[in-house]
C-alpha cells in the first residue's frame, strides 16, 4: 500500500468510513480538482453537511444545556458553527493530507485556506450521515466540537442576542442596533416580526411576542457578522 492510500486509510478509520467509500472520495475532492479531472466535486455534499452540523451542534447543546433558552443557544451554535472554528476541527482531524485540490489552488497554498477546509469538513460529515446514518455522523461532530461548545459557553459566549449584538457593535465602532417591530396576523394568532440594522448588516427575525422577534433578529446579524 502506498503512502497516499495509508494517509486515507488512517483519515477513513478516524472518521468512521470505509476508505473505499465513494461518497468519502467525494467529499475530498473540491471543485478545483474535479474541473481539471472531469470528476465530481464536493459542493453538493458541502451543501448537506452544513445542515447535518448544524442539527448535531444544536441537538448537544439542547442536551447538554437543558437551561438554555433558544436564544442563547443560537448564539452559542453560532460560536461554533462558523468557518473559523470548522477549519480548525478539519485541521484537527489531518483533512488537508488527503483533500485533492487542483493544482492552481495548491499553488497558491489553498490547502491552508479555512473557506476550503471548513467546506469540506462539512462535505466529510455529509459522507458519513450518507453512508453510515445520522447518529454515527452526529458523534462525531460532537467528538470533534464538543470542547469547543463547552469552552465557549464556559467564556460568557451565551450572553442574550441583543446585548451581544450590541457589544459586538460597540467593539466595531457602530451605533446602537436599532430595532423595528410589526405585527402581523389576526389577533389570536399574531406574529411580530422585526429588523435590526448594525452597520452595514440588516437582518430579520420573528416570533410570538416582540421580545422574541428582536432576539431572532439579533441571533441573525450576530450569525451574518460571522460568516
Amino acid at each position: 500500500m502506498d503512502e497516499a492510500a495509508e494517509t486515507l486509510g488512517a483519515f477513513a478509520r478516524l472518521v468512521g468510513l470505509d476508505p473505499a467509500s465513494a461518497t468519502l472520495r467525494e467529499a475530498l475532492t473540491h471543485a478545483s480538482y474535479a474541473a481539471e479531472h472531469e470528476s465530481s466535486s464536493n459542493e453538493r455534499l458541502e451543501f448537506l453537511g452544513d445542515a447535518v452540523v448544524d442539527l448535531a451542534v444544536a441537538h448537544y447543546i439542547v442536551a447538554t444545556y437543558p437551561e438554555f433558552n433558544e436564544g442563547h443557544a443560537s448564539v452559542l451554535r453560532s460560536h461554533v458553527v462558523n468557518e473559523a472554528v470548522l477549519a480548525a476541527a478539519a485541521r484537527d482531524i489531518g483533512l488537508a493530507a488527503v483533500l485533492k485540490v487542483g493544482r492552481g489552488v495548491l499553488k497558491e497554498q489553498g490547502l491552508e485556506r479555512s473557506s476550503i477546509l471548513a467546506d469540506a469538513f462539512e462535505a466529510v460529515v455529509a459522507a458519513l450521515y450518507l453512508d453510515e446514518g445520522f447518529s454515527p455522523a452526529k458523534a462525531f461532530v460532537e467528538s470533534v466540537l464538543a470542547a469547543r461548545i463547552e469552552e465557549a459557553a464556559q467564556n460568557g459566549s451565551t450572553l442574550d442576542p441583543k446585548t451581544r449584538l450590541r457589544q459586538w457593535a460597540q467593539l466595531q465602532g457602530y451605533d446602537t442596533p436599532v430595532y423595528q417591530v410589526e405585527a402581523q396576523g389576526p389577533s389570536h394568532d399574531m406574529v411580530f416580526v422585526a429588523s435590526v440594522r448594525v452597520g452595514e448588516i440588516l437582518a430579520c427575525g420573528s416570533g410570538t411576542s416582540k421580545k422574541r422577534a428582536e432576539a431572532a433578529a439579533a441571533v441573525a446579524a450576530w450569525e451574518e457578522s460571522n460568516a
